[in-house]
């Protein structure tokens, strides 16, 4: 069974919020005049007295009910999402899935150009879950919930909304359980698309073979993993303790989602974040006001490090390289692993959140990687 979903926070949950900012405690600043120690405390500072002084919960919650959400009950869980509806007849079912610290609001700016595009360019029916454990779906109360189950039961929501064959598209976490879903169900997977693929390495190749843009990405990934991935590496361990600060502390919650879309992101010529200010503080919003900081790590126990990385990737895929992802791998890696790989572009500007950053050429990737799909 489906049930109609409606955001609504009380106004008693936003007094408190506001009760808490306005009576934050905030550490002494950094020793560095840079990021090598997190977030700038200034930074910190002028971005908790925009929320609370600008930021506007209710406008996001209206832009969230101007589309249908549901939540209905897979593997024993409820899972909330949205589903935006095309009013194309040629429109093709696409499943979006999101990752962390993210959630479906990230894709709000991307939505009006999928489902009501050009005449002359393809619509889609877009179906946007929250992960388990993020954003309105349950919180699991057990073990288990890794990739492969959240897979599953993506293939089983989608069929439920009577879309037996389907294009899915994801990054980050979203990646890894868009591949998996096309690893574990590629008849119902007509084509996917991520600007993440994972592969490892084809044996015998030589690096002599790379393109020096190619080794460029190696490097980048290496310094990222030698020194970004602090994050990871503690949700994957300790991810209850991890939860408590962001759960009790919306800055807690804004420092954590502020080291991802900043320290991830790409920037305009003149170094300003290509992410807009508000859209960040929606989705600190979006994680407060559904106490999700502990549910949400423990993705990261379940699942980092554990993804199937061999199993070839049959299915018709697609990809786009933003220049400022974390993880851009050499184009042959991935062919050995994504054997039908139909498309694939390395794009000027755009990083780990392209759909906020350049949500134009979002949505021109997704158009243009679509259309190599099969009927």
């Amino acid at each position: 069974m489906m049930v109609p979903f409606t955001l609504k926070v009380s106004d008693e949950h936003i007094e408190d919020l506001s009760h808490r900012l306005r009576h934050t405690r905030l550490p002494e600043p950094q020793t560095v005049p840079d990021w090598s120690q997190g977030v700038p405390r200034q930074i910190i500072a002028d971005m908790c007295q925009a929320w609370l002084e600008e930021h506007d919960w209710r406008h996001l919650e209206s832009e969230l009910n101007a589309y249908e959400q549901w939540r209905t009950e897979i593997d024993g869980l409820r899972i909330h999402f949205l589903y935006a509806r095309s009013s194309r007849k040629d429109a093709r079912p696409l499943l979006v899935t999101h990752g962390w610290p993210g959630s479906i609001v990230e894709f709000l700016d991307v939505l009006p150009g999928l489902i009501n595009p050009p005449d002359d360019q393809p619509a889609f029916h877009v179906v946007l879950p929250s992960l388990p454990g993020y954003g309105f779906s349950d919180k699991p109360a057990a073990r288990g919930w890794g990739i492969e189950r959240i897979a599953d039961a993506w293939a089983s929501l989608m069929a439920r909304l009577g879309h037996p064959r389907f294009l899915a598209q994801g990054g980050d976490w979203g990646a890894m359980i868009t591949t998996t879903l096309a690893i574990r169900h590629p008849e119902q997977v007509a084509m996917m698309h991520t600007p993440v693929p994972w592969a490892r390495k084809p044996d015998g190749l030589s690096d002599d073979t790379l393109t020096s843009t190619e080794k460029r990405w190696l490097a980048d990934l290496a310094e990222f993993r030698a020194k970004g991935g602090g994050y990871a590496a503690v949700m994957s361990t300790r991810p209850q303790t991890f939860g408590y600060g962001l759960v009790d502390s919306p800055v807690a919650q804004l420092a954590w989602i502020l080291e991802a879309y900043l320290g991830h992101g790409d920037t305009d010529d003149d170094g300003k974040p290509l992410v807009p200010r508000r859209r960040m503080l929606d989705n600190a919003a979006y994680n407060w006001f559904s106490a999700s900081g502990a549910s949400s790590a423990r993705l990261y126990w379940e699942s980092l490090g554990k993804m199937d990385m061999t199993t070839p990737v049959t299915v018709p895929s697609a990809v786009s390289v933003f220049p400022k992802e974390l993880m851009k791998l050499p184009r042959s890696w991935v062919e050995a692993r994504y054997t039908d790989l139909r498309y694939w572009k390395a794009l000027e500007r755009g990083g780990h959140f392209a759909m906020l950053e350049v949500p134009d050429t979002f949505i021109a990737e997704l158009r243009a990687a679509f259309a190599h799909a099969p009927l």
